[in-house]
């Protein structure tokens, strides 16, 4: 009996949420470093990968399409700073449930930009998943008004940075793409953490190099998924580090998980295999 098969850009983004996921638990725990520090070390790291890897595959690092490399660059590095300081301000499972808006924006800008509108059925699996996310976490009392507003910015930026990442499929590798995400966030971030420092202890360093190396790895998939399938067809994804979230939240973090959580959990799994099996052809 054959295997079900699973297109590549699904697969990737399926290897790329739960690495994000592992990323989230890092940022969640260190709570005591500024969020824009966090950002700035694991733009470290991920500058440096992304150059040896580079220099292994005789790949230049600068690219073709500049002007979009540094356009998909600006809107991760804003999507990023300000989804790490929603994951500090609130639990983690609100964080991570407004920042999965951005699917919504994701399918928005790329029928605006890529010419690439989903398929009507879509948008009803679509809203399932949505739904399933609104039953895991409901309205939180403990989420400012302003933190909202910064989630859904992250959100926003994201689904503007996967659309830049779609753009550029033709014109650069997947590496050069996640290079240039470093590559204009350290001079930006470094300049303001650098006047506003907060030293680590060991464990933190220890925990902001796993973020680094897993929020690379998370990038790298996530950039091979856009450039290997429609927008429309894998953002849906996404929704599944809700899950991640829920999990890693009760277990590490003692949150609590309301019943209808459960119920959630079923529609977000339905809504992205659903969507999945009405994809658009490549």
């Amino acid at each position: 009996m054959k295997r079900p098969y699973l297109p590549p850009g699904v697969r990737y983004i399926l290897i790329a949420t739960f690495m994000f996921a592992l990323m989230q638990v890092g940022v969640k725990w260190l709570k005591h470093i500024p969020s824009y520090e966090i950002v700035f070390f694991r733009a470290i790291v991920s500058l440096v990968v992304c150059w040896v890897l580079l220099k292994r595959a005789g790949i230049s690092p600068w690219g073709n399409n500049k002007p979009l490399l540094i356009a998909r660059g600006a809107a991760g590095t804003v999507a990023l700073t300000t989804f790490f300081y929603t994951l500090q301000a609130m639990p983690l499972a609100s964080a991570v449930t407004i920042q999965y808006l951005s699917p919504i924006f994701t399918i928005i800008i790329a029928g605006i930009m890529l010419k690439e509108p989903p398929r009507p059925i879509q948008w009803i699996f679509f809203v399932i998943s949505f739904a399933g996310v609104l039953m895991i976490k409901g309205f939180d009392p403990r989420v400012a008004p302003l933190d909202v507003g910064l989630g859904v910015m992250a959100a926003m930026f994201s689904g503007l940075a996967y659309n830049f990442i779609r753009k550029v499929r033709n014109d650069d590798h997947h590496l050069v793409v996640v290079f240039y995400f470093p590559l204009v966030t350290v001079p930006v971030i470094g300049t303001y953490t650098a006047f506003n420092w907060v030293m680590p202890n060991p464990l933190d360093w220890v925990i902001l190099l796993i973020i680094g190396i897993c929020v690379t790895i998370a990038q790298v998939y996530m950039t091979r998924a856009y450039q290997a399938d429609r927008a429309s067809n894998i953002s849906n994804f996404n929704y599944l580090g809700v899950v991640f979230a829920l999990a890693f939240g009760l277990t590490i973090f003692g949150e609590h998980i309301e019943p209808l959580a459960f119920g959630g959990i079923v529609l977000i799994v339905f809504g992205t295999l659903m969507s999945s099996r009405y994809r658009h052809d490549k």
